[in-house]
Order: C-alpha cells, then sequence, then structure tokens
C-alpha cells in the first residue's frame, strides 16, 4: 500500500512539475512577443520624458517609507520574485477581510502596468509578468524602479504620477509632504475610485492609518509620529 501510494505522490509531483514547465514556457513566450513589440527601456522612456516626471531624489523619504511599507517591504533589498509577500499579502486580506495588502512586488507592478494592462488573466500572464520583472530589474535600479512606480500609479481624481497627485490635492511637490499626506497618498492607488479625496476622504483616512501602522509595525515612525499624523488634517486644498 505503501509502495502505491509513494507512486501514486511521485506521478503526481511529476504532473504538477509538467504543467508549472509548460506555463512556464507559455509565459517566456508571451514575454518574448512583448518585448520584440515594444522593448523595455523604450516602455520606460514612456513615462521618464514625461514633463511631470519626478526622479527618486525628489521624492519625500515619508512617502517612499509608506510605499515600501504596504506594498513591497523587502523591495530594495530582495532580488525578484518575493514569495513571502504573496502568504503574507493573503493573511492579511483574509484577517481584515477586506483588499488591504496585494502581493506582487513593486516590479511585478510596473511589469503588469507597462505590458498587461494593468491586471493578470491566468498563470501564464503571471509568468510573463515574473519574467518581465527580471529584465526591468536587470535594467534599471531600485531606485529608478521606484520612481516609475510612483509616476505611473493613478491618485484618483484624474491625478496620474505622484506630482500631479501633490500639486492637485496639496499645491505642493513630491518633495515637501508631511508625514500625514505621505502616508494618505501612499494608500490611494490601492483602490482609486474608494480612496480618491473628493468623495472618498473618510475610505481614504482609515486606509492611512493602516498604513501608518505598518509603517510602526516596521520601525520607520515612532508612536508619537503616527498619533501626530492621524490628527494632522489632511483634506484636499479648495480650487
Amino acid at each position: 500500500m505503501t509502495k502505491k501510494l509513494l507512486t501514486f505522490v511521485f506521478i503526481l509531483l511529476l504532473m504538477i512539475a509538467a504543467c508549472l514547465g509548460f506555463l512556464g514556457y507559455q509565459g517566456y513566450i508571451r514575454y518574448q512577443r512583448e518585448i520584440e513589440k515594444l522593448p523595455i527601456q523604450e516602455a520606460v522612456k514612456a513615462y521618464t520624458e514625461k514633463e511631470d516626471y519626478v526622479t527618486f531624489e525628489q521624492i519625500d523619504e515619508d512617502f517612499v517609507n509608506a510605499v515600501i511599507a504596504v506594498e513591497d517591504k523587502r523591495f530594495f533589498t530582495r532580488k525578484g520574485y518575493d514569495l513571502i509577500a504573496l502568504v503574507r499579502a493573503l493573511w492579511h486580506n483574509i484577517r481584515y477581510k477586506d483588499l488591504v495588502e496585494g502581493g506582487s512586488t513593486i516590479s511585478e507592478q510596473i511589469a503588469k502596468n507597462l505590458y498587461l494592462e494593468g491586471y493578470v488573466d491566468g498563470l501564464e500572464e503571471k509568468a510573463a509578468e515574473i519574467f518581465l520583472m527580471f529584465d526591468l530589474e536587470r535594467h534599471f535600479s531600485k531606485k529608478e524602479l521606484f520612481a516609475l512606480y510612483a509616476n505611473m500609479n493613478y491618485y484618483g481624481d484624474g491625478y496620474w504620477g505622484i506630482a500631479q497627485a501633490c500639486e492637485g490635492y496639496y499645491g505642493l511637490k513630491p518633495d515637501e509632504l508631511s508625514l500625514a499626506k505621505a502616508a494618505i497618498l501612499a494608500g490611494i492607488p490601492n483602490a482609486p475610485a474608494i480612496y480618491q479625496l473628493s468623495d472618498g476622504y473618510q475610505y481614504a483616512k482609515e486606509r492611512q492609518a493602516w498604513v501608518l501602522q505598518t509603517m510602526l509595525n516596521n520601525e520607520m515612525i515612532t508612536e508619537s509620529e503616527m498619533e501626530e499624523a492621524l490628527k494632522e488634517d489632511v483634506k484636499p486644498i479648495e480650487k
């Protein structure tokens, strides 16, 4: 009986490996097709040549930390795929019964936005996304990728990119944000239609609290800094 069970398990593992290999191959073919149509450097240049594009050095440190805390806390130290982040995101979403955290790395999200119309539909596209992610990390530094991510995100209310969001909501530049404003803007791209400040301010404040708590948990801020940030009025300026 044990021998039959081991044989069954072995065959099952072979079948799983074969399926994963096939999906990986299909994903690689999709990846090759995408970069033949539009090389990585050209896809990125479409953003970096925009008039309102800002570099990593022009972005407030609190905003950087806020995004890293909730999106990809090992972004600057890890290379490639982050299985731990995927498992953690699933646990947090189940625990809070809401989509509070994504499982993709920042580099994966960039790949998805550049080539896969912002979402992944099936395992083949997920494999292609991973190949694209490795390509991005091979050609660009983590600081360059973070800046690209911040500049390509949608922040609701018609604001694309961190420069437009800072100016549109607060009349500020990306390096002039307070901790409170940095945390609220970092939370919006998770669900812009819900968190945009024109009609989702209360939801955005709840998301801000989550961002600040995550920053505290990761020792990026102190408890007193979090409490002060939560008290700050971060309603958008009137136009």
